[in-house]
């Protein structure tokens, strides 16, 4: 079976080397000092620089294809005048990257959220000049989403060159609640800041307004397939009820038929069947890819998972490569 993982970040040393000497936006120190240290630990630094080392452990594991993306928060957290520049040097590196090993890698541009211009020129050239699969964006730029006007120019230009947007979670735009007892991070703070994000979208009318745009969301959908229905039931009664809700617009479709529609899940970081259940209850077996995110779960354990999971042998073809080769134009 052909296994393709779709969540796999890595750096260069260049642009390490270049990053850290970045002055980083106010609100983003916090995540910033906590990524900088990470990143200078020679051995995690390792697991996103050293590539061969990364193929060798692919081919022991029987892993086929890795779709790349920048270790996260990307460029989000620094200057635009910094980042532009940062972003193209990165995509370069990373177009080159996968011309050499066609066969074992795709990429997934970074771009600036914080110059939606610029993002959309590079989006543009990602997908066309670089070959590149996609886009990701680490959720919030300075405690900005997606659905607010400003973007528009990234999200036309994502949508007009079939770029799917891979939204990734990064520390809350609200930091102040998640401060204690590490919720932070991956053990709280990253699936609330995406979902959000991805709700935002969804009620905001911008999958109206953009209803080609795909967007990826990692570990089985933030949570948000557990809410599903009663975020229909509940937006519907928000709709009726006068004072039930803050302003609202008037959407085309219920909220859940957006996120069937516009929205494909992958395993990351959630080797859990009964999850994978009702994320492919939500959106269907064709809507599900694996993902392993490296190098911050263990690709073996990810692996079992995919392979021993009850599965159909159809589910199980989709998620392990067939959904990945469709929604990022791979060959296989």
């Amino acid at each position: 079976m052909r296994v393709v993982a779709v969540e796999e970040h890595m750096a260069t040393e260049a642009f390490l080397r270049a990053a850290h000497g970045l002055d980083v936006a106010p609100g983003d120190q916090a995540e910033m000092n906590g990524m900088r240290t990470m990143e200078s630990d020679p051995a995690f630094r390792t697991r996103l620089t050293d590539l061969a080392a990364r193929l060798r452990e692919m081919d022991a594991l029987g892993q086929d294809m890795a779709v790349l993306s920048l270790n996260p928060p990307g460029v989000q957290a620094y200057p635009a005048a910094d980042a532009v520049p940062l972003a193209r040097e990165f995509n370069d590196a990373l177009a080159e990257i996968v011309r050499r090993h066609p066969d074992r890698f795709g990429g997934l541009a970074t771009v600036t959220p914080q110059a939606p211009e610029a993002a959309a020129t590079e989006i543009e050239r990602a997908m066309g000049a670089l070959g590149l699969n996609g886009i990701m964006i680490n959720s919030h730029t300075g405690g900005h989403y997606l659905d607010e006007p400003r973007f528009a120019p990234l999200l036309a230009a994502a949508e007009a060159s079939g770029a799917p947007v891979y939204l990734h979670p990064r520390v809350p735009s609200m930091l102040g609640p998640y401060l204690p007892h590490g919720l932070l991070g991956a053990i709280w703070g990253y699936q609330a800041e995406a979902g959000l994000h991805a709700m935002r979208l969804i009620l905001s009318g911008t999958l109206d307004r953009h209803p080609g745009l795909t967007v990826v969301l990692g570990h089985l959908g933030e949570g948000v397939p557990y809410w599903l229905r009663r975020i229909d039931n509940r937006h519907a009664f928000a709709a009726a009820t006068a004072g039930a809700a803050t302003p609202m617009p008037r959407l085309s479709l219920t909220p859940s038929e957006y996120f069937r529609r516009n929205f494909v899940l992958t395993t990351s970081g959630m080797d859990d069947p009964d999850v994978l259940g009702l994320a492919l209850r939500a959106v269907g077996e064709d809507r599900v890819m694996f993902a392993v995110d490296h190098p911050y779960e263990d690709p073996r354990a990810a692996l079992d998972f995919l392979r021993n999971t009850p599965l159909t042998d159809g589910r199980r073809t989709a998620i392990a490569h067939r959904t990945a080769e469709r929604v990022f134009n791979l060959t296989g």
